[in-house]
């Protein structure tokens, strides 16, 4: 078979520690794609993913292997199963002043348009509450509705797909992250972060990057980095 990366940030390369890219004994044992392949500084969304991934993953089935789709990014997995969002695509002018206002009037915003939306997305992530909201705004309808005509997909999935989840008891998840984060500041990811020196508008959001960029700034100590 073949590895297919289905990680957001994985994708990136000089990067390896910080997003926990497999190392080159694991590269060794089989074809490994789409791992490393894109500058920092680069911008990459969900459908451009799937436009790399797709010919790859045809690579693999045309030579009679089977390919695995391996990551932890949600949204980039769906759109190889379900296609395409039918979502508006982000806009910057929105994401700008929605950033600009506190969290608190986005949520009631978010209530007054799209009730159903705000009642199942984590409100304390301003993230979510922001693209819903803007989903509301740019398509003139409510983002519950759009997500439920996505979900009716589900049907058509490739029946071929099988899925894999590993589930952890949450204490052991807990050990896990504690000893992963010691290892990624110990292994060389303050080392990656300080050698991107330009904006990285979507390796930026991966975990630990703004945090490693505070610590370098010497705006906080390791202890709270």
């Amino acid at each position: 078979g073949g590895v297919v990366n289905g990680d957001a940030f994985q994708l990136f390369r000089g990067v390896d520690v910080l997003t926990a890219a497999p190392d080159p004994t694991s590269r060794a044992l089989v074809a490994h794609h789409l791992f490393g392949v894109l500058d920092p500084g680069e911008t990459n969304d969900a459908y451009r993913y799937r436009e790399m991934a797709l010919p790859v993953i045809e690579s693999i089935v045309a030579r009679g292997a089977t390919p695995v789709i391996v990551g932890g990014s949600g949204l980039y997995l769906k759109f190889l199963t379900h296609g395409p969002s039918p979502m508006p695509a982000a806009d910057p002018v929105l994401r700008r002043d929605f950033d600009a206002r506190p969290l608190d009037e986005l949520v009631a915003e978010l209530r007054s348009f799209d009730p159903v939306e705000a009642a199942r997305i984590n409100l304390a992530n301003r993230r979510y509450v922001s693209r819903a909201l803007e989903i509301c705004v740019l398509s003139g309808r409510p983002a519950s509705e759009i997500r439920d005509q996505w979900r009716e997909r589900e049907g058509r999935i490739n029946p071929q797909l099988r899925g894999i989840l590993v589930t952890r008891p949450r204490a052991e998840l807990h050990r896990a992250i504690a000893e992963r984060t010691k290892e990624m500041l110990d292994r060389g990811a303050i080392d990656e972060v300080a050698d991107i020196t330009g904006p990285a508008p979507t390796l930026g959001k991966a975990i630990g990057f703004a945090e490693i960029r505070a610590l370098l700034a010497g705006e906080i100590d390791r202890q709270e980095c």
